[in-house]
């Protein structure tokens, strides 16, 4: 802080970032991740339930793996509009806004008695399925302390694989016993949870610097910073980025052109091969002699796996070269998928499983933390929603495309090997973020004040 006669101007951003780790950053984890996991629940359940709705809505594969993009369609639109709108009307209430969305019209696609009115009701329910992910990856890296920001995010993401758990873990009771629209009514359980939201989840630093809101403000840095003695004359700032404004035109601004294209390769690729094997894992397996069951199993345990490696991920990138972390994650991804497509014996099986979840469910949040240190925190929302958004395209071309392949009852190693060649180009597109000589992001300056050299993000 620095300190005048006249009055002090607290750099909010760099309070935030000098914090030690205490109360207050355990409750934002807690909250966003309690919010990724309601989210995680709400991707997950049409992949589970998917054997069950083909049956009963006598869909084919193809018609299946539409049903399935219509919330991917959805989370793309949901994470370009609703993730923009995050900056300009705060975080708290584009989270509220959100989670009321998947919940209650993923509950109402459970009512669905033909495959359009499924269609409709899952894709409104995809717009705050993809709205919420760049909102709540934004608000925890915004209030991490620098040395941690990476971890914290990637802990608050492996709710996302939780989520996928609780999902496959009621599906094999629910579905069995009352269909598989019990599982998209157990979905309407995170509404009640909006009003708690709005009343406790910290607004944004950048919106209520932006709206003046000194009171929040002053209560937030003296969480932040236990010295923290509030004075009237107090000007609250974010340094540098106050004055940046959260258009599109700024993600291609100060040298940023060619990383944000490779992000959007990256997310892509990613997002493609996550929702590929979440969509037809479970159908896969089935058909290859396995019960429901034993199919659900696998879920858990590549949800497991997804856990395992965006805990792990995240703090490999917080302590090496979070670049040459994501092309080692890429790289397993690439392997485990295809080696998945050839007959192996049941411990072999679970260990490709939790390895193909490590690094592909892990990667995706660690790209999501990694683009989340990139931008500039004013348009951080923007960039990661745009980001998340063109490479829903990935996610939502993947069920559709893995549907016409299994519908031409191909050899299942060719099912698994279509999944597995967007790992391969992934890993060129991360190898030229900001590969400039010279060029300077966020992530740089986050990772060279915690006393890691420039070299690890070349």
């Amino acid at each position: 802080m620095d300190g005048t006669q006249r009055g002090r101007s607290i750099d909010l951003l760099k309070v935030s970032d000098d914090a030690r780790f205490c109360s207050f950053h355990a409750l934002v984890l807690a909250w966003c991740g309690l919010i990724i996991i309601f989210d995680g629940y709400d991707l997950a359940v049409a992949g589970i339930a998917l054997p069950s709705i083909m049956r009963d809505l006598h869909v084919d594969a193809t018609g299946a793996g539409m049903m399935v993009s219509s919330a991917l369609f959805g989370a793309m639109c949901g994470a370009v509009l609703l993730g923009t709108l995050a900056d300009r009307i705060g975080r708290r209430r584009a989270i509220a806004l959100c989670v009321s969305l998947f919940s209650l019209f993923t509950a109402i696609a459970g009512l669905a008695s033909n495959p359009l009115v499924f269609c409709i009701a899952r894709f409104i329910a995809g717009l705050g399925i993809g709205g919420v992910m760049p909102a709540v990856v934004a608000q925890m890296t915004e209030y991490s302390p620098r040395k941690l920001k990476t971890t914290l995010v990637t802990v608050m993401f492996s709710g996302y694989s939780v989520g996928g758990m609780i999902a496959a873990l009621l599906g094999k009771g629910l579905i069995e016993s009352y269909g598989w629209q019990a599982v998209f009514y157990a979905a309407a359980a995170p509404v009640l949870v909006v009003p708690l939201i709005l009343n406790y989840v910290p607004e944004s630093i950048a919106y209520l610097v932006k709206h003046n809101r000194r009171q929040e403000l002053s209560h937030i840095c003296a969480k932040l910073d236990g010295t923290y003695v509030f004075r009237h004359d107090d000007e609250f700032v974010i340094g540098a980025n106050r004055s940046a404004g959260a258009t599109l035109r700024t993600l291609f601004s100060d040298g940023r052109a060619v990383s944000t294209f490779m992000f959007w390769i990256v997310f892509f690729m990613c997002l493609f091969m996550v929702y590929a094997l979440s969509s037809w894992l479970a159908k896969l397996m089935a058909s290859a002699g396995y019960s429901l069951g034993s199919a659900l199993t696998f879920v858990v345990i590549l949800n497991i796996g997804g856990m395992i490696g965006a805990i792990g991920g995240g703090m490999l990138a917080d302590r090496m070269k979070i670049r040459s972390v994501l092309i080692f994650m890429f790289a397993l991804a690439g392997a485990s998928i295809t080696l998945l497509g050839f007959k192996s014996s049941t411990p072999v099986l679970y260990i490709l499983l939790c390895v193909a979840g490590a690094s592909t469910i892990g990667t995706q949040i660690v790209v999501y933390a990694y683009a989340g240190q990139y931008y500039p925190l004013s348009v951080r929302s923007t960039g990661i929603g745009v980001g998340s958004g063109v490479g829903r395209v990935g996610a939502i071309s993947a069920p559709v495309i893995l549907g016409a392949v299994v519908g031409m009852q191909l050899p299942l190693h060719q099912n698994f090997l279509l999944m597995a060649i967007p790992a391969a180009i992934a890993m060129v597109a991360v190898a030229f973020i900001d590969r400039r000589p010279g060029s300077r992001s966020v992530a740089d300056t986050s990772l060279d004040e915690s006393s890691v050299q420039a070299s690890n993000v070349r």
